[in-house]
């Protein structure tokens, strides 16, 4: 195994439990090539961990397990099984879940997410691409799905010089599965959907939001309609908006599906719908927002601050007194702190006075690892409107 020398910054990092090394703190990296898996060093030469390195990406170091680990099919197996056992513990009323969360569950750059009979996996860096089939081989022996996608079209992929692609690598896929998710018949669509799919992040923060729910709602960029169609069971009317017409159709499938007669769908862009509604003096009994992300980078943290006040302010100038607000965040670079700030002053701004009911994260099945602060991605604030002079 190849040694890889690294600075006393990452080696201090590492030992506190984080798992990157980023390029710029790799002191030298002798022979190693791209997606190879390498013996971590301290600049004396001490072994720190095993891990795979990557030529391209501003990450060179992905730590897999302590100095001399085996990465093979034992190692995988291992480690999948394990994932699966949490789920085991924290995954109800749904057979669509993510079963490795990536350094939520010791695979960095891997994710595999279970929809039914079928496996949708991702390997984000050259080296789980290059234990793609190992990893292949496991999870059929473990799981023995009926199909195996690989949706292998995310950006990341691209800073790993690694190309973008959508294939069916095990078995069959048909164009549409139906998942069951909170009692509701979900359709996903494994090779072109968001995500993986659906968004299975947000499967607990469905649930919540309807027990808080009331009266008329409105669900902003609803995509396949997750939030709507829990708010449909406790709300009189819910209208809910998307710019994606490939979306909002599965939307309208969904509630079809399910019966659910009391969503209208529109297309649109959300921004300017929200100020038609405040021109027009409309106002809603709960109110849900849940945005693609603003911040995909640390740059871009203060425009993305900008924005989350914007829809804030635009959200609440159609909330009833005493309503409810949902708002979402799955920027890593947006904090909790920074949403809620933005919040409090879009409050000010508009004359409410907000109380915080929840503050929630992804679902469970989305391990957050403590010293990997980048698992913790999503944010959601449900806040109840309570008027000073009512």
């Amino acid at each position: 195994m190849i040694d890889v020398r690294v600075t006393h910054r990452a080696a201090s990092r590492l030992r506190d439990g984080h798992l990157w090394v980023y390029a710029s703190d790799v002191a030298d990296f002798g022979e190693a090539t791209g997606g190879t898996v390498v013996r971590v060093a301290d600049p004396k030469g001490k072994a720190l961990a095993t891990a795979h390195f990557s030529n391209s990406s501003q990450i060179a170091l992905r730590v897999l397990g302590k100095p001399g680990a085996d990465i093979d099919a034992a190692f995988f197996g291992a480690r999948i099984e394990a994932a699966q056992a949490l789920r085991r513990r924290v995954v109800e009323d749904t057979d669509a879940y993510r079963v490795v969360h990536a350094e939520g569950d010791l695979l960095p750059a891997l994710i595999v997410d279970r929809y039914g009979p079928y496996l949708c996996v991702q390997t984000l860096n050259q080296g789980m691409d290059a234990a793609r089939e190992t990893i292949l081989d496991v999870l059929e022996a473990l799981f023995q799905p009926a199909g195996i996608v690989l949706r292998n079209d995310a950006a990341a992929r691209e800073k790993e010089r690694l190309p973008r692609e959508v294939a069916v690598a095990r078995g069959t896929v048909p164009d549409s599965v139906e998942v069951r998710m909170n009692s509701l018949a979900i359709e996903a669509d494994l090779l072109r959907g968001q995500k993986t799919g659906i968004y299975l992040d947000q499967r607990e923060n469905y649930r919540a939001a309807a027990r808080h729910a009331r009266g008329r709602a409105l669900d902003c960029f609803t995509s396949t309609g997750g939030f709507a169609l829990h708010l449909a069971a406790v709300c009189s009317h819910v209208e809910a908006a998307d710019s994606s017409e490939a979306a909002l159709a599965a939307a309208g499938h969904n509630a079809a599906r399910n019966g659910i007669a009391n969503i209208s769908f529109r297309r649109a862009d959300v921004f300017d719908w929200l100020g038609g509604h405040a021109a027009a003096r409309r106002r809603f009994d709960t109110i849900v927002l849940d945005p693609p992300a603003f911040a995909k980078s640390r740059a871009n943290v203060e425009a993305a601050a900008r924005g989350y006040r914007e829809l804030h302010v635009k959200a609440l100038k159609l909330l009833a007194p005493g309503g409810m607000l949902v708002t979402c965040s799955c920027s890593h670079h947006v904090s909790e702190a920074l949403l809620l700030e933005t919040l409090a002053a879009a409050a000010l701004d508009t004359g409410h006075t907000l109380r915080v009911l929840e503050r929630r994260t992804q679902a469970q099945d989305h391990p957050i690892l403590l010293t990997v602060p980048e698992t913790h991605y999503l944010k959601c604030i449900i806040a109840e409107d309570v008027p000073l002079f009512p």
